[in-house]
C-alpha cells in the first residue's frame, strides 16, 4: 500500500515523498510475496468493496499499459460452495446489484465444463469472466522502478522503523533502529504487522492480529493450465474456504486455506511449511476430494495475514496527519491500485474517498482512544 501510494503521489503531486521499507521491495518480509493474486468484482466479502474492485482493475490495466509488463492475465474465477454458502450467496448479491456478468452453475455443470473439477451435482457454482489473476512482485518492481525515477520520491531500503514520535513543530518522526530519523507533515503508516505496536506507543490500541497461513503448488496435468482451469475459491461443505490458481507458466497448481490459521506475535518468527501437523493435511484432503488431476505436493510456502475483528480492512486518521492502513486479512492487494490513489489524495489533498467510510475505527468502539 505504501509503494502504490508513492507511485500515485509521484505523478499527480507535487510533494516531495519520503518512502521507508525495512527490506528492499518486492520480498518476503510482508504480504506481497507468492507471485499471483486473484482479481474479482462480484465481492464475497460485501458488495461495499465493489466499486474499489472496479476501479482497480481499470488501474491496474492502465500500469500494465504503461509499464509494457504482463501484469494481469484474465482466466476468470469461479467460485464454489454448497447451496446456501454465505460466501456464495454475497458474491452473487455483488454482481446482481452492481450490474456485474456472472454465470450460475450446478456443480456437474462446473465438472463438465472444468474437467479439473470434481463436484457432486449438489455444489454451486458461479463463474466471473472478466476476474483473473494479478502478478503481484511485477507489480511491486513495476511501482519500484517508477518511484525510484520520480525526482520527489526517495525510497530509502533498511528503514527498520521502531518507534514513531510527534515532530517538535507538527508532523511526525520515524526512528529506525540504527538511528535515522525521517519526518514529515504527513504520513501514512502502512507495515502490516508493525502498525498495531507502532501505534500502542503513541497511546493508540488497533484491533490488529496476526496470523500464520500457507500455501502450496502442487504437480497437475494439463487439464490446470491457464487455457482450461480459471482461479478458483471454494467453502467446503464444513464451511472451510480455499483459493487456488491455475497453472501459471509451468509453476504449477496453487492452492491455500483464507479462514484458519496460527495467532502470531508481532515479530514473531513464523514456523515453515510442514511445521504444523495441518499444513499439508488441511491442504491435500481438498486435493484429493476436488481436483482428479492433481498430484504431489511440489513445494509449500508460508505467509502471514493482519486481520480486523470483522475482516475488514482498517484505513483511518486515528492522530492528525498520521494515516494507518492495515488488517488487509489476505484479500487486500487486488485492491492496492485503487487504494494508492485514495491514500494519495487523502495524503496529499485531505480527501477522504466515500469509498472508505466502510473501513473506519469507530465501527469498532467509539470510546477506544485515538478513534475519530
Amino acid at each position: 500500500m505504501g509503494m502504490a501510494t508513492a507511485d500515485w503521489l509521484a505523478r499527480h503531486s507535487d510533494a516531495r515523498v519520503q518512502l521507508l521499507d525495512a527490506y528492499c521491495p518486492p520480498h518476503e518480509h510482508g504480504a506481497h510475496h507468492g507471485e499471483t493474486r486473484l482479481l474479482r468484482q462480484a465481492y464475497g466479502e460485501g458488495s461495499s468493496y465493489v466499486p474499489l474492485a472496479k476501479r482497480a482493475l481499470k488501474l491496474w490495466k492502465q500500469l500494465e499499459e504503461e509499464s509494457g509488463e504482463t501484469l494481469f492475465l484474465s482466466t476468470g474465477v469461479l467460485n464454489v460452495g454448497p447451496p446456501g454458502a454465505p460466501f456464495i450467496d454475497q458474491v452473487e448479491a455483488s454482481a446482481r446489484q452492481h450490474g456485474l456478468a456472472l454465470d450460475s452453475l450446478s456443480g456437474d455443470q462446473v465438472s463438465s465444463r472444468w474437467p479439473g473439477w470434481a463436484l457432486e451435482a449438489s455444489m454451486h457454482g458461479c463463474f466471473e469472466h472478466e476476474a483473473g489473476v494479478l502478478f503481484v512482485e511485477r507489480i511491486i518492481a513495476c511501482w519500484r522502478a517508477r518511484v525510484e525515477q520520480s525526482p520527489q520520491v526517495s525510497l530509502v531500503t533498511g528503514a527498520q522503523v521502531i518507534r514513531l514520535e510527534a515532530g517538535e513543530q507538527s508532523g511526525w518522526v520515524a526512528v529506525c533502529a540504527d538511528g535515522r530519523r525521517f519526518g514529515a507533515d504527513r504520513v501514512l503508516l502502512s507495515g502490516g504487522q508493525h502498525i498495531a505496536p507502532l501505534m500502542a506507543g503513541l497511546g493508540v490500541e488497533l484491533p490488529l492480529t496476526r496470523v500464520r497461513k500457507t500455501f502450496a503448488w502442487y504437480e497437475c496435468d494439463a487439464r490446470y493450465d491457464t487455457a482450461h482451469f480459471p482461479g478458483f475459491s471454494l467453502t467446503t461443505p464444513s464451511g472451510a474456504i480455499y483459493y487456488g490458481f491455475p497453472d501459471i507458466e509451468g509453476a504449477g497448481f496453487k492452492m491455500g486455506r483464507h479462514d484458519s490459521g496460527q495467532p502470531l506475535e508481532a515479530g514473531e518468527a513464523m514456523a515453515p511449511f510442514g511445521e504444523h501437523e495441518d499444513d499439508i493435511r488441511e491442504l491435500q484432503q481438498v486435493v484429493e476430494r476436488y481436483f482428479p488431476g492433481v498430484g504431489a505436493l511440489r513445494v509449500g510456502a508460508v505467509c502471514q495475514y493482519i486481520r480486523t475483528p470483522d475482516e475488514h480492512f482498517l484505513i483511518d486518521e486515528p492522530l492528525p496527519g498520521l494515516l494507518v492502513a492495515g488488517g488487509f486479512s489476505g484479500h487486500g492487494f487486488k485492491f492496492a491500485s485503487a487504494l494508492g490513489e485514495a491514500l494519495g489524495l487523502w495524503l496529499d489533498q485531505k480527501q477522504r474517498l466515500p469509498e472508505l467510510a466502510l473501513f473506519g475505527l469507530t465501527r469498532f468502539s467509539s470510546s477506544r482512544e485515538g478513534t475519530s
